[in-house]
């Protein structure tokens, strides 16, 4: 039996572009990485990894599932974006740890891999689309067979139909180079534009569309889901396999994507990824965030059988002040050809995290302002979604 191997360190650092590591050391000296990124919310964040140092520090790592239990359930009040992104974060570098400390990649602790590479996604445009055909030759010849596009700028809760003729051509426009393209409603559009939307793309064979409402309303995705045949998929604001349930029992989702740095880390991730093959629903794991995430995501994506396609930040429009590979002593682990990325091979998550990148970049960066998402208004001055 391996002896214990106890939390002697916990830390975090928040660094650019939008994103908080967590960095765990144990008393035999290994470390693991985690990412607890709550985009636009990351004090709230920080002042949950003070609480749980406070509570783990002293636990043995080996113990993934028991402080996971301890940390969600031991408190009267759980779940939640807050609280559960920075136990995924915890959770991540206790797998890192592990696999480090046996010599082998997480995905081989899971039960060892179905597949050996994952199929991938990338962005094109920005919150506000305009010109993707540019923007997704260059993804194409980067190595990417499909990518991701938001589907409008601010729409009123009903709006002009005209408003959607955009949306329609820019996914002519990204399909004619060959590619597949998934449409991001965002949770922007209201009911009354969204299936409108809906059924004018359902000719153009869209790869999915991702949050055609808010995750708010289950009974109202799922009846969009009955009058259209395109894949819909989402699952980034949800925080738990509870959050899933109501979508799964009314069959309203066709590709779940939660992401591994909200819900739960990759504990929850693989239990997710079960409960929704259960119902046959595909897994997408969302991560528009850093490699300490993509890589805990992969680890997960090669284990399991309903595994579909993983989301990756390369160059994203969000991405100002560093990317995707920037924090890695490797990039070449994440090197993209005919759109897949191969198993990662390495101990633990698999990827060498360039520490002091890191704490030159968090010394530099903790005391700026954190990243916050745009906050839109329509021209009557009233809130819309972002």
């Amino acid at each position: 039996m391996m002896s214990p191997n106890k939390i002697t360190k916990m830390e975090i650092f928040r660094v650019p572009p939008r994103w908080l590591f967590v960095r765990v050391e144990t008393q035999l000296g290994i470390v693991g990485w985690g990412e607890g990124t709550l985009e636009g919310h990351t004090e709230a964040i920080e002042g949950a990894y003070k609480d749980l140092a406070e509570r783990f520090v002293g636990w043995d790592a080996e113990q993934i599932q028991d402080i996971w239990q301890h940390a969600y359930r031991s408190r009267f009040y759980r779940g939640g974006p807050v609280l559960m992104s920075a136990l995924s974060g915890l959770d991540i570098a206790l797998w890192d740890i592990k696999g480090k400390r046996y010599g082998v990649p997480i995905w081989q602790l899971l039960g060892g891999k179905v597949r050996d590479k994952v199929k991938v996604y990338v962005w094109v445009g920005g919150d506000k689309p305009s010109d993707v055909l540019d923007g997704a030759a260059v993804r194409r010849a980067q190595g990417f067979t499909a990518v991701k596009m938001n589907a409008t700028d601010a729409v009123g809760w009903i709006d002009s139909p005209s408003l959607l003729q955009d949306t329609i051509t820019r996914v002519r426009e990204v399909k004619s180079l060959g590619l597949d393209v998934g449409i991001d409603f965002h949770g922007r559009l209201h009911k009354g534009m969204a299936k409108q939307l809906a059924k004018a793309l359902e000719s153009l064979t869209p790869l999915f569309i991702e949050e055609p409402l808010l995750p708010t309303q289950p009974e109202e995705i799922a009846d969009l889901t009955k009058m259209v045949s395109t894949p819909i998929a989402l699952g980034e604001r949800l925080y738990s396999r509870h959050d899933f349930r109501p979508y799964l029992e009314r069959r309203a989702i066709d590709i779940a994507q939660p992401d591994v740095s909200h819900c739960g880390g990759i504990s929850e991730l693989h239990r997710l990824a079960s409960y929704t093959e259960t119902y046959d629903v595909a897994l997408a794991p969302h991560c528009p965030l850093g490699p300490i995430a993509l890589a805990a995501c992969m680890q997960v994506d090669v284990c399991v059988p309903n595994f579909f396609i993983q989301e990756m930040s390369l160059q994203m429009h969000y991405n100002e002040g560093g990317d995707l590979l920037t924090y890695l002593s490797d990039p070449t682990v994440f090197a993209v050809k005919n759109g897949y990325v191969e198993a990662l091979r390495g101990p633990g998550l698999g990827i060498e995290v360039d520490e002091s990148l890191v704490r030159e970049a968090a010394a530099k960066h903790t005391n700026e302002k954190a990243w916050r998402n745009a906050v839109w208004k329509g021209e009557d001055g009233g809130l819309r979604e972002w």
